[in-house]
Order: structure tokens, then sequence, then C-alpha cells
């Protein structure tokens, strides 16, 4: 992992996770891992890095070109007055080309890969956080399976402590045998329910293995908990999600730099001036008998008229692809804020499950214990 993208993902975690919290360390720790080899992420940062590059390219333009030419060879010359002759040549020449006008295509490229790279980091944002919730969620479902587990085993064993007890009671003649039957299908079912909860044990194992690239420890310390920064109403939920979604910001992005490609391609509709510098020495140079080199400069003036309606086709494609843009920004808005949704109402779903769930856990306590 290269020292910039470690450094990122740093920023990134730090962002995501309560840092203040000791036992947010575990939390932090498979984020961390699950970024470093997820393919996903790293597609995203080197699409980031291309992206870097595009842009110092875009600016490398308003510098000016400096190109080196050297040649050798024979030319013969054939004339209707005398007999042919051959000649050789050599030559050495340096040219500087800088662009004076070019339409503000120039300038009009630079905001592009520049909206073009940002667009590229929120991309990699996204795609960090989706790793990381990713991440925090498989060792959550590790964690709670494992305690499934657990009580389902647990479960099994105290099933078979009463049907022992049963079947010595029915065999004292002192129990009904319907009694015994009954606590059969009972141990049956919670045999069948702890093989259900390994299975998913395993499952869960799985996806933490593909997430975070290896498997997971045996055992893991108490995980902290992610409520103490989520909004307080559905609105505040939505408006978060909007604002802060890095999905949207990539967006808007992509829809600035399709404006930009635009009036790029529009750019080459006007004329193209550029000032040009040459100076050369050779032998017999530019097929000039006896000539040793020659200076020189000017301003050259370039306008394409016509090219069979290419240059406007390519400006009507880049205002189709920037609609396009602008389809996606919408459809990035609507998907942050169906999420935003399902998950505030899915949270408040649950704490009332949870609190439902306490109270069934009690009932059936003071029942086992009057049973």
């Amino acid at each position: 992992m290269t020292p910039q993208r470690s450094l990122l993902l740093s920023l990134i975690l730090t962002a995501l996770l309560p840092a203040q919290a000791q036992d947010a360390a575990a939390l932090k720790a498979v984020a961390e891992k699950a970024l470093a080899t997820s393919p996903e992420v790293t597609a995203r940062w080197h699409a980031y890095q291309a992206a870097l590059e595009g842009w110092d390219a875009a600016r490398a333009a308003r510098g000016p070109r400096v190109d080196l030419r050297a040649e050798a060879g024979q030319e013969r010359f054939q004339y209707d007055v005398a007999p042919s002759s051959r000649r050789n040549r050599t030559g050495t020449s340096l040219t500087l080309t800088q662009v004076l006008w070019d339409g503000l295509g120039t300038q009009r490229e630079i905001e592009r890969s520049s909206n073009e790279r940002l667009s590229r980091y929120f991309e990699l944002l996204d795609a960090s956080e989706n790793t990381a919730l990713e991440a925090v969620r498989a060792l959550i479902d590790v964690q709670r399976m494992r305690r499934l587990a657990s009580l389902a085993a647990d479960n099994v064993a105290e099933h078979r402590k009463a049907l022992d007890k049963i079947e010595t009671r029915v065999k004292a003649g002192v129990g009904r045998g319907v009694d015994q039957e009954q606590a059969q299908a009972r141990l049956a079912l919670a045999e069948s329910n702890l093989v259900t909860e390994r299975a998913n044990l395993h499952d869960v194992m799985a996806r933490y293995q593909r997430i975070v690239g290896e498997a997971p420890q045996r055992q893991v310390p108490p995980l902290a908990p992610l409520d103490a920064r989520l909004p307080a109403s559905a609105i505040e939920a939505l408006q978060q999600a909007v604002s802060q979604s890095p999905a949207i910001r990539a967006s808007v992005a992509a829809l600035r730099a399709a404006e930009f490609s635009v009036k790029t391609r529009e750019s080459l509709l006007q004329p193209r001036v550029e000032f040009r510098a040459r100076t050369g020495r050779g032998h017999n140079f530019n097929s000039l008998e006896g000539r040793r080199g020659d200076s020189g400069a000017e301003v050259v003036l370039i306008w394409n008229l016509f090219d069979g309606g290419g240059d406007r086709a390519r400006v009507r494609q880049q205002a189709a692809l920037r609609s396009q843009a602008s389809d996606l920004r919408d459809k990035a808005c609507r998907d942050a804020t169906q999420v935003a949704a399902i998950a505030y109402n899915d949270m408040n779903k649950l704490r009332e499950q949870v609190a439902l769930l306490q109270a069934n856990t009690a009932a059936i306590a003071r029942a086992r214990q009057a049973y």
C-alpha cells in the first residue's frame, strides 16, 4: 500500500468510527483490514490516481511545446534539360510552439479534468465507506451468530436435562408418557435450531473472510455502540444523507465535468492561434544545396472550416452525456434518500423489537422457573 493511500484510508477511518472509544479498536482494525485488501477500493484508488495524472496532463497544455527533429537522407533530382543528380542532406532542428488562443479549450479541459478528479475521489470515498460498513456489519454478525449458536447449544443441553428428568418420572410411574413425547419433540426442535444457527454462523464467517480477507478471530472483544451520532429525526437523517453522501457528491462532480466537456468540444469550432519559433542546422538543410541552417518565428492561425460535421456531432454527443450525468445525479439523490429512510425506520423498529424481546425473555425465564 502506498503512503498516500494509507494516509487517505486512515483519514476515512477517523471520520467513520468513534476513535475516542476504547472498544472501537476492534471495529477500526477490521475496517482497516477490509480497506487494505478490498479489490473495489483498490480499483477506485487507481481510478483516482489516473484522474490526478489526467489533471496534470491538462495543465501541462498551457505551457510551450519544444520538439527536436534530426534527419539524414539522400535525394534525387530530375530535370528536363539537365542530367539527374543526387544530394545528401542532414539536419537538426528545434521548434517551440506556444498556443496563444484555442477558444479557451485548454482552460475548459483543465476544469473538466479537475471535476473528474473530484468525482473519482468521492467514488473512492463511497467505496471505502461501503466496504468499512460491510466489514463492521460482518464482524457484528459473526459475534451475534456465535452468541446465537452458543444459546442454541445451551438450549439443547437444557432440553436434554428436562427430558432425562421426565423419563425418570415416567419410569417411576409418576409421569405421563405424553410429557415424554413432548419433551422429545422439543429436544428435536432445539437440535434442529442448533444446526440452523451453526450453518448461519458458517455463512457469516465466510462473508467476513470475503470482505476482510482473513478468518475472524476466535475471541472478539465487546464492540463499541455505533448509535452515539445518529440523527434525532427522520428529516434530519434525510438531510444528512443528501448533504454528506459521497455518491451524490461524485455525481455532482461528474455532471460538472460533463458540462465542461461540452464547452471543450465547442472550443474546437473556434480558430486556433499559435506562436512558433524554429531554428535548425545541417548540410543541404531543408533540401537547399549549400544551406547550413535557418531560424524563424511566426504566428499561425488555424481554423477548420469544414470536417464533415464531426466537431458539431461531438458537441451534441457531449451534450447527451451531460444529460445522462444529470439523470445519474438525480438517481443518486433518490437512492441515498431511500436508503436513509429505510435505515432510520429499521433502527426504530429494532429498538421496539429489542424492548419486546426483553419482555418476552423475562416471561420465558419466569415460566421455565415455574415449570
